[in-house]
């Protein structure tokens, strides 16, 4: 995608020394922040920070005691993400990808992840290998910020102009079989990269539910494909239990923002109908080491959505008042 990266011979002579000891360096961190909070690893996706840079956001982070961020490149210094589709990225050098980290890291917050959210069911093979070369430029970058962990929905697809078919794209046979073999190749990307690729399912698209979930990444069978889950996602389709009696095995990542029933958009935690007491209880028990990162918060509201998964967590815990 872009002139700046590294060859992958390069960058595994470059990386391999670094990516060992820097990964270790933070697995020690984050169980130690872990143990310092006697909780699970707070987070934050930095989708809707759209007003602050990269050294603003972390600063004010930090301050906050958020532990760990979810990045999108949405900053106004970094601004190179589009959602379920495809963003120049020749501007993000090499120097300039570990700048970015580097931020993160030395204001205390490590990187969980990076969002990628590129369209991976798209029905021109053209597109999807679009999409899955900017996959791994992603990947490129993530190994420069020393963040192997990526995250992704399967995509979605609508047809311009034309009536909806009698069996909805998303859920027609040969498009499940073209899914398989799309999320086989994006393995084989990420054991190239040593990454690990994310899945978060969403009840109005090709992974609608828990059980579809698990039944996909059965079928195609790799380590390096898991399950970021997101209740508010799949609260139309699922109740809690059922979310993590079919993920929790393959559960790397948790999502806490909230929903409505019967209403599409998602909103910030707390303003929702999921049970966040039973929500944070479940993660305790089933999921313990998956870190709880806010997502669709901002600068306005992210304060009130954090109070919210606090509180809820002190109540799990029996420590409310």
């Amino acid at each position: 995608m872009t002139k700046a990266f590294i060859t992958r011979r390069e960058l595994m002579k470059a990386g391999a020394l670094v990516v060992a000891g820097t990964a270790s360096t933070t697995v020690r961190a984050n169980e130690s922040q872990r143990k310092s909070t006697n909780g699970p690893l707070l987070g934050m996706a930095t989708t809707d920070f759209r007003t602050h840079t990269n050294a603003q956001l972390a600063k004010e982070l930090a301050a906050e005691g958020v532990q760990i961020v979810q990045l999108f490149l949405t900053q106004t210094d970094s601004n190179y993400w589009k959602y379920n589709g495809r963003s120049e990225l020749a501007g993000l050098t090499d120097e300039r990808c570990r700048e970015i980290a580097d931020t993160y890291r030395s204001a205390g917050l490590a990187i969980h992840s990076i969002g990628v959210y590129t369209n991976l069911i798209h029905p021109d093979p053209a597109e999807r290998q679009a999409n899955l070369a900017y996959f791994e430029a992603m990947m490129k970058v993530g190994a420069q910020m020393n963040v192997r962990t990526f995250i992704t929905e399967a995509g979605h697809y609508q047809a311009p102009d034309r009536p909806a078919p009698p069996v909805e794209y998303h859920f027609q046979e040969p498009v499940w079989k073209m899914m398989v073999d799309t999320g086989r190749e994006l393995a084989r990307l990420a054991e190239r990269y040593d990454a690990t690729v994310l899945f978060e399912p969403f009840y109005r698209h090709f992974l609608a539910t828990a059980k579809r979930t698990r039944v996909y990444l059965e079928e195609i069978g790799s380590p390096r494909l898991r399950v970021l889950l997101d209740p508010a996602n799949l609260l139309e389709a699922n109740d809690l239990g059922e979310m993590f009696d079919q993920l929790a095995s393959r559960i790397d990542c948790l999502h806490a923002k909230d929903r409505k029933l019967h209403v599409d958009r998602g909103v910030p935690a707390g303003q929702g109908d999921l049970d966040y007491v039973k929500f944070v209880t479940l993660a305790a028990q089933r999921t313990p080491k998956a870190p709880l990162i806010l997502e669709y918060v901002g600068a306005k509201d992210y304060k009130q959505a954090l109070a919210h998964l606090r509180q809820a967590i002190r109540r799990s815990a029996g420590n409310d008042g």
